[in-house]
């Protein structure tokens, strides 16, 4: 398979990175209305942890990681990388070597469709990991794939770049050019969200502070007492 290694892609404003980074991945999906989630696979190897970093992508042949060794090179700081097969994989491709290499060049964490390994290691380091399998089966480093081309998670395209925002409820994906949009619109959310969280501590209902009765009796939703419910039951 031929491949390219592309050098020097366009990188979200770290500033737009910084501001995604206090955002929770549910708050930022919602915000962007309900886009850009990697797929519910995606899950993390730790817990209570949270990274924003722009994407370094790298599509690979399933179960082999030639082209991870060549995206290390190709990351810096605030980066995250980003692996895609080109068919289904659950190889443990990434594990703690990768992660020591990664960690000195100032990588936030991985994100992969396919397998990790390493586990304990990677907790114990606090490298953060994402993927859609964990295994210990070994790869090779036979085959030729590209580094920072779009690649696709999850039904979702991500391109070198773009932001990724990762953390206990899965992965989004931004868009380069609207990562300033989308951080407004989760702090709006956010906002909002905060009010609402004091109106419920306060004993309103969502019932009510979401107009949900009248979405109720518009879908012919009738209220009834258990008596009336099961009147005639016994006859």
């Amino acid at each position: 398979m031929p491949g390219v290694i592309v050098t020097g892609p366009p990188r979200a404003e770290a500033e737009d990175v910084e501001e995604l980074s206090g955002y929770g991945v549910a708050t930022i999906h919602e915000a962007m209305g309900r886009t850009g989630l990697l797929g519910h696979e995606l899950r993390p190897n730790q817990r209570d942890t949270r990274i924003a970093g722009t994407a370094v992508t790298v599509l690979s042949w399933p179960g082999d990681n030639l082209m991870i060794h060549a995206a290390v090179e190709q990351c810096g700081e605030g980066d995250v990388l980003v692996v895609a097969t080109t068919s289904p994989s659950t190889d443990g491709m990434f594990g703690e070597l990768f992660a020591t290499a990664l960690r000195q060049r100032g990588v936030r964490g991985v994100v992969t469709a396919a397998g990790i390994r390493d586990t304990a290691e990677l907790r114990a380091m606090g490298f953060p990991a994402w993927s859609a399998a964990v295994s210990a089966q070994g790869t090779v480093k036979a085959t030729g794939g590209s580094v920072n081309v779009p690649v696709v998670i999850g039904g979702r395209t991500v391109r070198p770049g773009d932001v990724i925002v990762a953390d206990d409820d899965g992965v989004v994906v931004v868009p380069r050019e609207t990562a300033r949009d989308a951080a407004d619109r989760s702090r709006a959310r956010q906002e909002k969200e905060s009010a609402t969280r004091a109106a419920f501590l306060e004993g309103q209902l969502g019932l009510d502070r979401y107009g949900l009765r009248e979405t109720l009796r518009r879908l012919g939703v009738e209220y009834r007492t258990y008596e009336e419910e099961h009147a005639g039951a016994g006859s």
